[in-house]
């Protein structure tokens, strides 16, 4: 079977162009050694939304889009408490979410297993990461001993990786394929991070984003 080739960025239709006022207080472009990366900043409890956007290099979801997976999710008729998503309708979306949204790009989200090396990972046959982390609640400026799972993205551009974390002023370099073999096993050292992998669905099917041991 011919190997799929390297990922490109998807070029299917996005769900929903995001509003002049949204894309003026979410979305940031250019600036520092980052320059020329989309990264939209944090909103709300819209995290997930963000990460699939920065992972996709371009505002391809809404919320209004997310909140339709959700209901899609559940069918109808649809409760008032939607187990994808806060009951106050600030984000907060779960994983299904994420997968849905990418399924739609014909991508998918490859939950990587702990136990495997990092050395595996296919890396040239890979768009992107969504990690899904312990973060720090706070209230203003004021930090709360409270600590609640938050997801962000990784991209390359040009050789070099970036943490696209929303909650960051900007795009923050990671390095090489070495660097970021080391910041992703950094995470999961703290048991409570899980990694999934941004591929195309070929890539997926023939399970080629794992090097053979």
């Amino acid at each position: 079977m011919r190997p799929p080739s390297a990922p490109e960025e998807p070029r299917g239709p996005c769900r929903g162009p995001p509003s002049r006022r949204r894309r003026r207080r979410g979305a940031r472009r250019g600036g520092g050694p980052a320059g020329g990366l989309y990264h939209e900043r944090q909103r709300l409890e819209l995290c997930a939304l963000h990460a699939l956007n920065n992972v996709l290099q371009r505002p391809c979801f809404t919320q209004e889009a997310a909140d339709e997976i959700c209901k899609r999710r559940v069918g109808p008729p649809t409760p008032r408490l939607n187990p994808h998503r806060s009951l106050l309708g600030t984000g907060n979306y779960d994983v299904n979410v994420i997968m849905a949204a990418l399924q739609s790009l014909e991508l998918a989200a490859v939950w990587w297993d702990k136990r495997r090396s990092l050395e595996r990972l296919a890396l040239g046959q890979i768009l992107g990461f969504i990690l899904n982390v312990p973060s720090q609640v706070s209230l203003g400026f004021v930090a709360l001993p409270l600590r609640r799972k938050h997801w962000l993205a990784v991209r390359q551009l040009r050789g070099t990786y970036y943490n696209l974390d929303s909650k960051l002023r900007a795009p923050v370099p990671i390095g090489g394929e070495a660097e970021l073999r080391a910041f992703l096993r950094d995470f999961l050292s703290q048991g409570l991070c899980e990694v999934f992998l941004v591929v195309p669905r070929a890539v997926e099917e023939a399970g080629a984003w794992l090097n053979p041991e």
